[in-house]
């Protein structure tokens, strides 16, 4: 299923029931007076939360959403139904704007968290209500009140914990596969990703953490060059990124210089949090070099790029390095900071 990671949706709730114009009519009963019950609340309208789904793209073909309308009120002051409420599944992750205004009308960040979107109209009096000493027969009823009608843009942002940062072919796909079941595309040509993918990668029984993997930048992508414009906000909701650079084929060691900086360049013209996000270098394809070889150009370009945070060197093919780089993140996201709550409570 493709990734659709925006959309546009047309949402009403139900009108309130209209009061009811009715009086009490039985045998033997004169005079019987007002009897009319009051209508029914119409339904509304809810975005529900759902861990099952991560993409969007159910509402390609559906994109109208109506709540059930109230009934309208009965004799023997006898009340309407309420309206059926609307309940509309969406992924984690979306936030939800008045698709005339933008402005926000909520974020759906846990499971099964719901967000009222339209609110049913309230519902009309029946006579009944209108009975008093000087007037015993009152013909008068108020009608229910119209639903909301809004159109919403909803915008997914993906909910991960790590985020794979780097240009096309620089072996995204192929740690993502490493790592975990996921089985994004790899190929030899640039952007074999085009939609982004989530990975679990479980160190042991009840440790995990969810990885993405992100279409490759290019320079200009902040301005919408490429594919990675429309994708740099999926990062900015991850605590770590991975800013993977390729060791093969030998490229000229200033061109991986420029392309790191360009990168950078990148996420700091996206915005400033996400230029001073935790990183960490996680240098590619070791196995296409010998060993000294690689540990040599990979302390040269540390030193360059006066690099001081973690350093990976792995080889998705052979999984060489790619196990202590999964334990170390893990440690990073969590162990360090249950550390931290027991070390502030104590």
């Amino acid at each position: 299923m493709k990734f659709v990671d925006e959309t546009v949706i047309h949402v009403q709730a139900g009108n309130g029931g209209n009061g009811g114009l009715s009086f009490r009519r039985e045998r033997y009963i004169a005079l019987g007076g007002p009897d009319g019950g009051d209508g029914g609340d119409g339904g509304s309208v809810y975005l529900v939360a759902d861990e099952n789904l991560n993409t969007l793209a159910d509402f390609r073909h559906a994109r109208s959403f109506k709540a059930q309308r109230g009934q309208d009120g009965m004799g023997k002051e006898r009340t309407g139904k309420k309206g059926d409420d609307k309940f509309i599944k969406v992924p984690i992750g979306t936030i939800v704007k008045n698709a005339q205004t933008k402005e926000i009308i909520g974020d759906l960040t846990k499971h099964n968290e719901k967000l009222l979107v339209a609110k049913g109209g309230a519902h009309g009096l029946g006579n009944t209500r209108f009975k008093s000493s000087t007037n015993r027969a009152p013909r008068k009823t108020t009608p229910g009140e119209e639903g909301d009608v809004r159109d919403l843009y909803m915008e997914l942002k993906l909910l991960a914990d790590v985020g794979l940062l780097g240009l096309p072919n620089a072996g995204k796909s192929s740690l993502i596969r490493a790592l975990s079941s996921a089985t994004p595309k790899v190929a030899d040509y640039p952007f074999t990703t085009l939609y982004p993918s989530l990975g679990v990668v479980f160190i042991a029984p009840h440790k995990s953490f969810v990885i993405a993997d992100i279409p490759g930048l290019i320079e200009g992508a902040a301005e919408g060059v490429g594919l990675g414009i429309q994708f740099l906000k999926h990062l900015s909701r991850t605590r770590l990124l991975l800013h993977m650079i390729e060791l093969a084929p030998a490229d000229h060691e200033q061109d991986m210089i420029n392309a790191y900086y360009s990168i950078l360049n990148e996420l700091k013209k996206y915005s400033e949090e996400l230029g001073s996000k935790e990183r960490w270098l996680v240098f590619t394809k070791s196995d296409l070099l010998p060993d000294d070889e690689c540990k040599q150009k990979v302390e040269s370009l540390v030193e360059k790029l006066e690099w001081r945070g973690p350093v990976f060197i792995i080889s998705s093919i052979n999984h060489s390095g790619t196990k202590e780089l999964s334990h170390s993140i893990y440690n990073f996201l969590f162990e360090n900071q249950n550390s931290e709550s027991k070390t502030s409570t104590s």
